[in-house]
Protein backbone atom coordinates (compact mmCIF):
# COMPACT_ATOMS: atom_id res chain seq x y z
CA UNK A 1 0.00 0.00 0.00
CA UNK A 2 1.51 3.17 -1.05
CA UNK A 3 0.30 7.07 -0.59
CA UNK A 4 1.94 10.47 -0.75
CA UNK A 5 1.63 13.11 2.07
CA UNK A 6 2.79 16.61 1.96
CA UNK A 7 5.59 17.20 5.06
CA UNK A 8 4.17 17.86 8.45
CA UNK A 9 3.93 21.52 9.26
CA UNK A 10 5.85 22.60 11.98
CA UNK A 11 4.83 25.89 14.07
CA UNK A 12 7.79 28.39 13.26
CA UNK A 13 8.12 28.73 17.27
CA UNK A 14 9.17 25.30 17.72
CA UNK A 15 11.64 25.49 14.61
CA UNK A 16 13.34 28.69 16.08
CA UNK A 17 13.28 26.94 19.58
CA UNK A 18 14.82 24.03 18.31
CA UNK A 19 11.92 21.81 19.92
CA UNK A 20 11.98 18.55 19.28
CA UNK A 21 7.97 17.69 20.11
CA UNK A 22 5.54 19.26 17.89
CA UNK A 23 1.61 18.45 17.07
CA UNK A 24 1.00 17.07 13.82
CA UNK A 25 -2.38 17.40 12.70
CA UNK A 26 -2.02 15.04 10.15
CA UNK A 27 -1.57 11.79 11.87
CA UNK A 28 -3.55 13.41 15.21
CA UNK A 29 -0.11 12.71 17.28
CA UNK A 30 2.37 13.85 19.36
CA UNK A 31 5.63 13.88 16.99
CA UNK A 32 8.96 13.10 18.75
CA UNK A 33 12.28 13.82 16.85
CA UNK A 34 14.65 11.39 17.10
CA UNK A 35 18.17 12.37 16.61
CA UNK A 36 21.64 10.73 15.45
CA UNK A 37 22.94 9.22 19.28
CA UNK A 38 19.07 9.03 20.79
CA UNK A 39 16.58 6.97 21.10
CA UNK A 40 13.07 7.42 23.35
CA UNK A 41 11.12 4.57 24.67
CA UNK A 42 7.08 5.76 25.61
CA UNK A 43 4.13 4.11 26.45
CA UNK A 44 1.76 6.99 25.56
CA UNK A 45 -0.77 5.96 22.43
CA UNK A 46 -0.59 9.87 20.46
CA UNK A 47 2.92 9.78 20.59
CA UNK A 48 4.69 9.14 16.61
CA UNK A 49 8.33 8.82 17.07
CA UNK A 50 10.06 10.48 13.90
CA UNK A 51 13.35 10.58 12.20
CA UNK A 52 15.46 11.26 8.82
CA UNK A 53 18.09 8.23 8.25
CA UNK A 54 21.15 8.02 5.78
CA UNK A 55 23.58 6.05 6.62
CA UNK A 56 22.21 5.70 10.33
CA UNK A 57 20.23 2.81 11.00
CA UNK A 58 16.92 3.03 13.63
CA UNK A 59 14.88 0.16 15.06
CA UNK A 60 11.32 0.45 16.25
CA UNK A 61 11.08 -1.86 18.72
CA UNK A 62 7.83 -2.58 20.88
CA UNK A 63 5.74 -4.96 22.87
CA UNK A 64 2.49 -5.30 21.71
CA UNK A 65 1.03 -6.49 25.00
CA UNK A 66 2.17 -3.45 27.11
CA UNK A 67 2.33 -1.07 23.90
CA UNK A 68 5.81 0.15 25.10
CA UNK A 69 7.95 1.05 22.44
CA UNK A 70 10.85 2.54 21.19
CA UNK A 71 12.88 3.97 18.94
CA UNK A 72 17.06 4.53 18.46
CA UNK A 73 19.22 5.61 15.81
CA UNK A 74 22.79 5.32 15.50
CA UNK A 75 25.70 5.99 12.96
CA UNK A 76 28.26 3.52 13.95
CA UNK A 77 28.37 -0.22 13.73
CA UNK A 78 30.04 -1.42 16.57
CA UNK A 79 32.44 -0.35 19.69
CA UNK A 80 33.88 -2.55 22.77
CA UNK A 81 34.51 -0.88 26.36
CA UNK A 82 32.68 0.77 29.66
CA UNK A 83 30.41 3.74 28.95
CA UNK A 84 29.55 6.23 31.28
CA UNK A 85 27.43 8.65 29.29
CA UNK A 86 24.55 7.41 27.42
CA UNK A 87 24.16 10.16 24.81
CA UNK A 88 27.93 9.56 24.08
CA UNK A 89 28.04 5.72 23.92
CA UNK A 90 24.62 5.78 21.90
CA UNK A 91 26.61 6.58 18.71
CA UNK A 92 27.48 2.73 18.57
CA UNK A 93 25.07 0.57 17.30
CA UNK A 94 25.47 -2.21 19.92
CA UNK A 95 24.72 -0.17 23.04
CA UNK A 96 21.84 1.93 21.09
CA UNK A 97 20.30 -1.69 20.67
CA UNK A 98 20.94 -2.90 24.36
CA UNK A 99 19.93 0.48 25.96
CA UNK A 100 16.72 0.43 23.89
CA UNK A 101 15.91 -3.30 24.57
CA UNK A 102 16.20 -2.88 28.03
CA UNK A 103 14.62 0.49 28.53
CA UNK A 104 11.87 -1.44 27.06
CA UNK A 105 12.02 -4.26 29.48
CA UNK A 106 11.70 -2.09 32.49
CA UNK A 107 8.68 -0.79 31.85
CA UNK A 108 7.48 -3.89 31.98
CA UNK A 109 7.73 -5.34 28.02
CA UNK A 110 8.93 -8.92 27.59
CA UNK A 111 12.23 -10.33 25.19
CA UNK A 112 9.81 -13.09 23.65
CA UNK A 113 7.49 -10.24 22.52
CA UNK A 114 9.71 -7.67 21.21
CA UNK A 115 7.99 -6.46 17.68
CA UNK A 116 10.95 -5.55 15.46
CA UNK A 117 11.66 -3.11 12.47
CA UNK A 118 14.55 -1.62 11.23
CA UNK A 119 15.38 0.95 8.71
CA UNK A 120 17.97 2.98 6.83
CA UNK A 121 21.72 1.82 6.26
CA UNK A 122 21.77 3.67 2.52
CA UNK A 123 25.22 4.22 1.51
CA UNK A 124 24.75 8.02 1.04
CA UNK A 125 28.45 9.50 2.50
CA UNK A 126 30.76 10.01 -0.11
CA UNK A 127 34.25 8.77 0.76
CA UNK A 128 33.46 6.37 3.44
CA UNK A 129 33.56 2.96 3.12
CA UNK A 130 29.82 1.88 2.94
CA UNK A 131 29.25 3.06 6.82
CA UNK A 132 25.62 2.16 5.71
CA UNK A 133 25.30 -0.94 4.46
CA UNK A 134 27.63 -1.80 7.17
CA UNK A 135 25.17 -0.59 9.79
CA UNK A 136 22.76 -2.59 7.93
CA UNK A 137 24.75 -5.85 8.45
CA UNK A 138 25.33 -4.76 11.73
CA UNK A 139 21.80 -4.72 13.15
CA UNK A 140 20.69 -7.84 11.47
CA UNK A 141 23.86 -9.63 12.82
CA UNK A 142 23.26 -8.53 16.11
CA UNK A 143 19.52 -9.57 16.18
CA UNK A 144 20.34 -12.77 14.72
CA UNK A 145 23.23 -13.38 17.55
CA UNK A 146 20.77 -12.34 20.47
CA UNK A 147 17.54 -14.79 18.71
CA UNK A 148 15.76 -11.86 18.10
CA UNK A 149 13.37 -11.79 15.00
CA UNK A 150 12.76 -9.27 12.46
CA UNK A 151 9.17 -7.76 11.54
CA UNK A 152 10.32 -6.05 9.23
CA UNK A 153 12.80 -4.28 7.50
CA UNK A 154 13.68 -1.70 4.84
CA UNK A 155 17.50 -1.58 4.76
CA UNK A 156 20.55 -0.69 2.56
CA UNK A 157 20.34 1.26 -1.28
CA UNK A 158 21.43 4.55 -1.65
CA UNK A 159 18.43 6.88 -0.84
CA UNK A 160 18.13 8.33 2.36
CA UNK A 161 14.36 7.73 4.13
CA UNK A 162 12.27 9.59 6.86
CA UNK A 163 10.31 7.29 9.47
CA UNK A 164 7.20 7.77 11.42
CA UNK A 165 7.28 4.94 13.72
CA UNK A 166 3.44 4.57 15.83
CA UNK A 167 4.61 2.22 19.38
CA UNK A 168 1.35 2.24 20.51
CA UNK A 169 0.45 0.13 17.13
CA UNK A 170 3.70 -0.65 15.44
CA UNK A 171 2.70 0.90 12.41
CA UNK A 172 5.73 2.52 10.66
CA UNK A 173 5.33 4.92 8.10
CA UNK A 174 8.40 5.16 5.44
CA UNK A 175 9.23 8.01 2.73
CA UNK A 176 12.15 8.00 1.01
CA UNK A 177 13.48 11.32 0.05
CA UNK A 178 14.14 13.44 -3.21
CA UNK A 179 17.69 14.43 -3.97
CA UNK A 180 17.52 17.66 -2.94
CA UNK A 181 16.80 15.93 0.44
CA UNK A 182 19.77 13.60 0.30
CA UNK A 183 22.18 16.13 -0.35
CA UNK A 184 20.89 18.28 2.47
CA UNK A 185 20.91 15.22 5.01
CA UNK A 186 24.89 14.15 3.61
CA UNK A 187 25.88 17.57 4.99
CA UNK A 188 24.56 16.97 8.30
CA UNK A 189 25.32 13.21 8.59
CA UNK A 190 28.92 14.42 7.47
CA UNK A 191 29.01 17.02 9.92
CA UNK A 192 27.47 14.46 13.16
CA UNK A 193 30.44 11.95 11.87
CA UNK A 194 33.39 14.35 12.23
CA UNK A 195 31.85 15.63 15.54
CA UNK A 196 31.68 11.89 16.65
CA UNK A 197 35.01 10.98 15.89
CA UNK A 198 36.78 13.88 17.38
CA UNK A 199 34.28 14.14 20.58
CA UNK A 200 36.03 12.01 23.58
CA UNK A 201 33.47 8.96 24.37
CA UNK A 202 31.99 10.49 27.69
CA UNK A 203 8.25 9.96 -2.64
CA UNK A 204 6.23 6.75 -1.92
CA UNK A 205 5.11 6.06 1.56
CA UNK A 206 5.53 2.70 2.54
CA UNK A 207 3.94 0.82 5.59
CA UNK A 208 5.55 -2.00 7.81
Amino acid sequence: MRRRHAPPTVPTDEIATGARRYRDSRFDAVAIKVFPGEHYVTDVEDEMLVTVLGSCVAACIRDPKTKVGGMNHFMLPESFGTWGDASDSMRYGNVAMERLINDILARGGARRRLEIKVFGGANVLNGVAKIGHRNADFVEDYLAAENLPIAAYHLRGSLPRRVHYFPATGRVMLLELPRVEHEALVRNETSYKSKIQVEPVAGSVELF
